[in-house]
């Protein structure tokens, strides 16, 4: 009898242990969830506007749909660039970007994935610093290496992003038809501007 009142108890000891120990671990994992999740800066608002000039004509167009998030731990980015969001001036403009050069329907988007570079060395605050920016671009389904400099500043929890570089259409396979060559640069000017919020 005793010694069935002892093995009930342990029984009972052990099962209280295990419980308490799933609700140590359930706990931790609850608060460090928040901890990964407030290290992460976001905005599905960026803008992106490319620049292309030539004797004939100017081309401007703005695209504010750009998807950003930046790992404030790792200094890791990326953003992707949905390409019918481009808003040219001139409606006959905006048909061929899509259809011809970038094929939207083939190639729905443009995309960066990459680092900053010495993050861990950068102190952000409310001054812009420069930073390096490395990582692979991909336009019209073709991905390059890319490396250019940009600025970044912290102010009232957000962080504000800018760069501006040029692309070479040919990098990337945009092929512009001959009757059309001396209207569209070979080099296009590309701004993207970001404000990203605390998730």
């Amino acid at each position: 009898m005793a010694n069935c009142f002892i093995d009930k108890y342990m029984s009972n000891m052990k099962f209280n242990i295990q419980k308490l120990y799933l609700t140590k671990l359930l706990l931790t994992l609850f608060l460090l969830i928040p901890v990964h999740a407030s290290d992460l800066y976001y905005t599905r608002s960026g803008k992106v506007s490319f620049f292309s000039s030539t004797p004939i004509e100017d081309i401007k167009a703005v695209n504010n749909q750009v998807t950003c998030v930046l790992q404030m731990e790792t200094g890791k980015t990326s953003f992707r660039i949905p390409i019918r969001g481009f808003i040219f001036p001139n409606a006959l403009m905006q048909e061929h970007f899509n259809e011809n050069y970038l094929e939207s329907e083939k190639f729905p988007n443009a995309s960066f994935n990459g680092n900053i570079e010495n993050w861990s060395e950068i102190k952000i605050d409310k001054n812009s610093k420069t930073v390096t920016i490395t990582g692979e671009m991909t336009i019209h389904g073709v991905t390059k290496k890319i490396k250019e400099i940009g600025n970044i500043s912290l102010v009232n929890e957000k962080i504000y992003g800018k760069t501006i570089f040029n692309i070479s259409i040919a990098d990337y396979d945009i092929a512009i038809p001959k009757i059309l060559r001396e209207n569209i640069a070979e080099n296009v000017e590309i701004t993207i501007d970001l404000e990203l919020n605390k998730k």
